[in-house]
């Protein structure tokens, strides 16, 4: 894997996560792995349709069995929720109207699981049932059936952005191509399944809730307001995650339960789902139905694109506001297209919501443009690798939006894959049922919107340095097992010029780290980074000037490195040692502390509609696929894939494999096995992760991950994303690559046997 070492000690070395030691010894705790005196069990009791008016429920039995203290339904959770300001829609537990199999309509707190389970099933429900809506074409249709009273044919938000005249564009074109692209409803099949364990103290008022999340800041703020409760009064820990790829970046009943329960009885509670119930709460992908349509000149310039999607949002309102805004948003990069139109619509349905999951809305929208630009380099005679390589974004690139590159190597990836893959060479050429496809894509380094309306730094962090607890980081960052926590490290210690293990990480807790936007929209390395840097370095500052007069060097003149302190100008000078340094400044002035912010630049100018604030930086990935196609069995295998990312300065390069690999599986899955399938009746097919059939050792391809040289100067050590960025052209890939390897073309994923099969005519 390239590295771009400029001169660092500890940043852009493998180092092993600092996590590392407690996760494979089994002292990592996870939520459910955590007990506590007096501690209750609280179990949901579930929908049994996917669409009714609750007109009776009835819980008396359930109160009166042994090792049952309470027993709560929606009326006792009045108040809707949701990720952001936009529509707040979702209960707690469903107080009136059930809108997806699943939803839970009451809950119960027991002495154990078991218990708990019993008092479920004693729970008598009426329901006045009414007609499921599964699909979302067929929903918009249907006014006479609102799943939302207030929003008309279902639809729960349209969009509508234009940059340029695309209808002038397509006239003055070459050519033109167009395409119908369908995504489906995906499930982040993480390992450790959503809970919540609450605590109340009465004598306080205080509520402390421990819970795998993503934003654990953003989590306070939605419970406090569903429960009424003072921000301040509510305490969120995150221990250790296992897995979230973006579905916990919002609250679940589940935690809400275990909140309303423990308030209730003063006592903790922990509600903990089980896989089937993870995946009725899922939050995943958005299904998407997208039209295309892109204008080319003769030699292979794009000239305009229209963009129209169909994104199938579930039951309830979750990121669907801020899904939409970043499809538009993904349509600007990594290709310059100077005429750009995108309408969108987020479509309400019976079905388990979707919100936020790796590599949002790029995914889907990758699979339309990718595909159509292989097609329009066929019909031009053009190869796919140049039509894409004259098209790519340079550094300083300007949309016709307000999206600007400030740092680009895109063109490098796009080199160094098809160099690698043996692409020129492969395709078109390899024997029937074997081919090779290419596709590219990009992703956000920490976009410039807030969930909720505020004015307070993206990322804050505070340092503390003293002889007690060496180096020690307040940052709100949450290490979902990106390893965050370990890039950090490695960032201060590289400032301090101290080791990494002598560096701690305080993040996951809203009462000590400081304000951080969460770990969504790949910000934590960039927008963390910048505020952790900020801080280390004012208390460098402090400290430099603290042994300036000593030493008898100006401050300026002095470096921390190799756990010394000394003067850059004059070897002989031996400086001092950090640590005693540490130990003279805390006897005459104190501990020491510094703080930093960071708050990426704000959207300026004027645009059309909406827009999702601009990104300080772009990752970029270019990718191949080589495929085996069975055209007896329509089954298609992977059989290699290479990747080339521009991430920038890696931090820790072996993370860095190890995010693009997580990437490329995901990926796969997408292209090839994953699917939520959801009834007539509503009800999941497969719910399960026996059923639900994500990529496992034996499925994954020999695989081929570098990364180009570059380095990001507004970075705070030259690093990009690289998390959600190689997730995006997975898909489009293999599908360029079944092209290539039968001659048929596949406009929806995951790829089935049939559609192989119906597309050689052969069903």
């Amino acid at each position: 894997m390239a590295t771009q070492d400029h001169d660092f000690s500890i940043v852009g070395k493998s180092i092993p996560r600092v996590d590392a030691p407690a996760k494979v010894t089994g002292k990592a705790q996870f939520t459910d792995d955590i007990s506590m005196p007096g501690m209750l069990y609280g179990r949901i009791k579930p929908a049994t349709v996917a669409h009714g008016i609750i007109k009776k429920i009835d819980c008396s039995r359930a109160r009166e069995l042994p090792g049952v203290l309470a027993v709560i339904t929606g009326k006792d959770t009045p108040k809707p929720w949701s990720i952001n300001d936009h529509l707040p829609t979702e209960y707690t537990l469903a107080p009136e109207k059930v809108r997806y199999y699943g939803e839970g309509i009451a809950a119960v707190a027991a002495i154990s699981e078991e218990v708990a389970e019993d008092a479920l099933e004693l729970i008598d429900v009426e329901y006045e049932e009414l007609p499921i809506l599964v699909d979302p074409l067929e929903t918009m249709t249907r006014d006479d059936v609102r799943i939302h009273e207030f929003a008309e044919n279902n639809v729960h938000l349209t969009g509508q952005q234009q940059f340029g005249d695309v209808d002038e564009a397509f006239a003055n074109s070459h050519s033109v191509f167009e395409g119908c692209f369908k995504t489906p409803n995906l499930y982040g099949a993480f390992m450790e399944p959503q809970s919540g364990l609450a605590d109340y103290e009465p004598d306080n008022g205080r509520l402390t809730l421990k819970i795998p999340i993503q934003l654990p800041h953003y989590c306070q703020l939605a419970v406090a307001r569903a429960l009424d409760m003072s921000p301040e009064k509510v305490r969120v820990i995150v221990p250790y995650v296992g897995g979230g790829f973006g579905c916990k970046t919002e609250m679940t009943p589940a935690a809400m339960v275990a909140c309303v329960l423990a308030r209730k009885l003063a006592r903790p509670v922990k509600v903990t789902y089980d896989r089937r119930e993870s995946m009725w709460q899922n939050k995943g992908r958005h299904g998407a139905l997208m039209n295309a349509k892109m204008g080319f000149d003769k030699d292979g310039s794009i000239t305009g694109l229209d963009f129209d999607t169909t994104l199938d949002g579930g039951a309830h309102s979750s990121w669907g506001l801020v899904i939409m805004w970043f499809t538009a948003a993904m349509l600007q990069l990594p290709y310059a297209i100077p005429n750009i139109r995108f309408n969108g619509r987020r479509i309400y349905t019976n079905k388990p919501t979707t919100g936020a999951q790796r590599g949002v809305a790029a995914v889907q929208v990758r699979v339309a443009m990718e595909c159509l630009i292989d097609e329009a380099a066929d019909a031009l005679g053009i190869d796919a690798f140049t039509l894409r390589h004259r098209n790519a974004v340079e550094t300083g690139y300007q949309s016709p939006s307000v999206v600007s590159v400030g740092h680009s190597e895109f063109k490098k990836c796009l080199e160094s894959v098809v160099e690698r893959s043996g692409y020129l060479e492969k395709r078109g050429k390899l024997p029937f049922g074997r081919g090779i496809g290419l596709a590219a894509g990009h992703y956000s380094t920490g976009g410039a919107f807030l969930l909720y309306r505020s004015f307070r730094p993206h990322s804050s962090a505070n340092v503390r340095v003293d002889t007690e607890a060496g180096v020690t980081v307040f940052i709100g960052a949450t290490d979902i097992g990106q390893g965050s926590s370990t890039v950090l490290s490695q960032m201060a210690a590289e400032v301090l010029g101290v080791g990494i293990k002598d560096v701690g990480i305080v993040c996951m807790d809203t009462m000590l780290a400081p304000m951080d936007n969460g770990t969504f929209d790949s910000r934590v390395t960039y927008g963390a980074g910048h505020a952790l840097k900020r801080a280390v370095l004012e208390a460098k500052q402090k400290l430099l000037e603290g042994v300036a007069v000593e030493l008898g060097v100006p401050p300026a003149h002095l470096e921390c490195g190799d756990g010394r302190i000394f003067s850059i100008f004059d070897p002989d000078n031996p400086g001092i040692d950090f640590w005693e340094a540490i130990s003279r400044y805390q006897s005459s002035i104190g501990t020491l502390w510094g703080s930093g912010e960071y708050t990426p630049p704000q959207p300026k100018g004027d645009y059309a509609g909406n827009l999702i604030g601009p990104s300080p930086a772009f990752g970029f990935a270019a990718q191949v696929a080589e495929v085996e196609v069975d055209p007896d069995t329509g089954r298609v295998r992977v059989v290699k894939f290479w990747d080339a990312g521009d991430c920038g300065q890696p931090i820790n390069p072996m993370s860095v494999e190890g995010q693009a690999e997580g990437a490329i599986s995901m990926g796969l899955g997408l292209a090839l096995t994953e699917e939520i399938l959801i009834g007539a009746d509503g009800q999941h097919l497969n719910s399960n992760l026996a059923d639900y059939k994500i990529p496992t050792t034996v499925d994954m391809p020999e695989m081929d991950v570098s990364t180009v040289d570059s380095y990001d100067p507004s970075a705070p050590f030259g690093n990009k994303e690289i998390g959600e960025g190689p997730t995006t052209p997975v898909a489009p890939a293999v599908l360029n690559a079944v092209y290539d390897a039968i001659g048929v073309r596949i406009t929806e994923v995951p790829i089935s046997p049939e559609s192989i099969l119906r597309g050689l005519g052969k069903l």
